[in-house]
């Protein structure tokens, strides 16, 4: 548990680096790769030849025996919402850093891109149950405080319901969202509610993966734990057959993300703790624009 002087610190410390970040890599990216909710009414000028017929204001042409066409402007204001996994699982790591580390500091860089912009930030904390829901603001207060929680998260659960973090989602936000869900995505019932929340907003997976989560090191008779389930098993990393086992249930698993985002019309990007995240999302943005 981290003490309130801790808390400031590293608030502190996430502003800094998400600050750096955003000014220097995900400028203009960020604000290109996501379009507005829609057009919204700017003014009411004379008619020229050109205009769209079906915009004319009738009223005030009659009004001034000329016509008169009504302009529409993009809506650029946004709400971003982190749907962020705080169950058990997410606390492995071995390399760089946790899946938990990881997703505080994507979530982070991701809340000051979207204040810089101008936009609301809300967030859904999930285990296998809705652990906190902060409604959706704008103003570097509010992004400070969503960082604070993302830091200080204590789960009261340890399993992953991914279903439910869609459900309330979908129920809250009415109006086009754009939707990162950040998990190891451990769980698999989830298509159906992540189809109906991107038939109306953009959703975009972050799947973080540790290095052992795909591969074995070969240290001989291992114990292990299910961290969400808490069953206790001794594997045998030196035989091949365990460690090829292993590889595949992580591939299979990895699969059946990929085509339950594909089939939901979602993109899904796989994120590794000891890889270079900055990088992928430029590149996720970039290509967005």
């Amino acid at each position: 548990m981290l003490t309130t002087a801790e808390i400031v610190k590293k608030v502190k410390e996430l502003e800094i680096i998400s600050k750096k970040i955003t000014t220097h890599l995900f400028t203009g990216e960020y604000h290109s790769a996501f379009k507005g909710k829609g057009m919204s009414f700017r003014e009411v000028r004379e008619y020229t030849h050109g205009d769209d017929i079906r915009f004319i204001d009738w009223n005030v042409s009659a009004r001034f025996s000329h016509p008169f066409t009504k302009v529409f402007e993009e809506e650029r204001e946004l709400t971003v919402m982190l749907l962020v996994d705080v169950s058990a699982s997410s606390l492995f790591g071995t390399v760089r850093a946790s899946k938990r580390d990881l997703i505080t500091e994507i979530g982070s860089v991701l809340t000051f891109s979207a204040i810089n912009n101008d936009d609301k930030v809300g967030v859904i904390f999930f285990s296998d149950k809705i652990e906190k829901y902060i409604p959706p603001k704008k103003g570097k207060r509010h992004a400070l405080y969503v960082v604070r929680e993302l830091l200080t998260a204590q789960p009261r659960e340890a399993g992953t319901n991914i279903s439910e973090a869609l459900k309330l989602f979908s129920k809250y936000n009415r109006h086009r969202s754009i939707g990162f869900v950040m998990s190891d995505f451990l769980d698999d019932n989830y298509e159906d509610k992540l189809r109906v929340a991107a038939s109306r907003h953009d959703m975009i997976g972050l799947k973080i993966y540790d290095r052992m989560d795909m591969q074995l090191p070969i240290v001989g008779l291992l114990e292990v734990e299910d961290p969400e389930t808490g069953d206790i098993q001794w594997i045998d990393t030196s035989d091949v057959l365990v460690r090829h086992a292993y590889q595949q249930n992580f591939v299979k698993q990895t699969e059946a993300c990929k085509t339950i985002f594909n089939r939901s019309g979602a993109d899904l990007l796989h994120l590794r703790t000891d890889e270079d995240y900055v990088k992928i999302l430029q590149q996720f943005f970039l290509r967005r624009k």
